[in-house]
């Protein structure tokens, strides 16, 4: 998952406003603590963190995999 189709994810399943804040406010236990943007911002793979959101958030399985991906062109 690249950082473009992170943010595509949040917004799709947050919306652009709470997504925001989720990613910036959240402390996520399973990244030690830190929120999405702390972690993606010391390296941390963007899928990593998105699953990790998705736990915390309790987003359902079939929304977990898949998301943030564009649309293919016609």
């Amino acid at each position: 998952m690249r950082l473009s189709e992170f943010r595509r994810a949040v917004d799709d399943e947050y919306g652009s406003r709470y997504g925001r804040v989720v990613t910036h406010d959240l402390a996520l236990a399973s990244l030690g603590g830190r929120t999405a943007d702390e972690a993606l911002g010391e390296g941390e793979e963007a899928m990593a963190v998105w699953l990790a959101l998705c736990e915390a958030t309790e987003v359902p399985p079939d929304r977990r995999y898949g998301v943030g991906r564009p649309l293919p062109r016609r």
